[in-house]
């Protein structure tokens, strides 16, 4: 597939890897659609993109009962929808024994469920085209846990279980699912991270730091998605993680808590 002239619906597209997306689809002509809680800021990122072919959207992930009335705003601007990329979504960094129950709520409620009744209104469209593609960023840690992510990771996890699953039931109308897994990206991730009470870490930390540049992680995904991978994992070192997960389990709990990365 190629991006050229596709019409691709972008959530979380106020920030980081949504916003670099966005840029970088805007150079190869794609039409886009911007969502993201933040109106002010999906214009701020629609100006930058330099494109008539791009409107935005505002939609919370978490209003599930929006998500059919937000796809038939979404189709009605450009007719038609070819690429979901299902980014938005929050991360985590506390303690499973320090955390409120209504931060694990919140994580499953916006990375998980918000994800999943939005790709379930847009569903009958792609199956009366008998066409389309689902691109759901989720994380390495989809694959593995890692301490002070307990919520984020089960969210993660629970990504894969649903979307391996409509790739099964949904290949007969040609309808193409890619799940993308970052490793550390220089984005404010961590910044926004939940904490044990449900408030903003609003701190960086050294691995997000010194992680992948967000423009060069939406180039590797954007070739990932025009070569219909199944999944994609992106980073740097820590991809390793997925191996040693799959071959050598034990190896990996005892390097995870030796790294003691926050």
């Amino acid at each position: 597939m190629n991006v050229t002239g596709k019409v691709i619906w972008i959530t979380g597209a106020s920030s980081g890897i949504g916003e670099a997306l966005a840029y970088a689809l805007a150079s190869k002509q794609a039409k886009l659609i911007l969502s993201g809680r933040n109106l002010e800021a999906l214009e701020q990122v629609k100006e930058k993109c330099n494109s008539a072919d791009v409107v935005v959207l505002p939609f919370d992930l978490s209003h599930f009962d929006l998500s059919k009335s937000t796809v038939s705003k979404a189709l009605q601007f450009f007719g038609s929808i070819d690429v979901l990329i299902n980014n938005g979504g929050i991360s985590q960094r506390s303690l499973i024994a320090e955390t409120d129950f209504e931060v694990d709520k919140k994580l499953i409620e916006v990375d998980y469920l918000g994800t999943v009744a939005l790709t379930k209104a847009l569903l009958p469209h792609f199956i009366q085209r008998k066409k389309g593609h689902f691109v759901t960023i989720t994380s390495l840690m989809g694959k593995f846990g890692s301490p002070y992510r307990s919520g984020y990771c089960g969210a993660k996890h629970a990504l894969h279980g649903f979307f391996d699953v409509l790739r099964m039931e949904h290949e007969k109308d040609n309808i193409k699912v890619t799940l993308i897994c970052p490793g550390f990206v220089q984005t404010n991730v961590a910044i926004n991270a939940l904490t044990a009470n449900g408030e903003s870490q609003k701190s960086n930390d050294e691995a997000t730091q010194n992680g992948m540049p967000v423009d060069v992680f939406a180039s590797k995904m954007i070739k990932a998605i025009e070569a219909n991978k199944f999944e994609a994992y992106i980073g740097g070192k820590e991809v390793l993680g997925i191996y040693l997960k799959r071959f050598f389990p034990k190896m990996l709990h005892h390097f995870v808590l030796e790294s003691k990365v926050r």
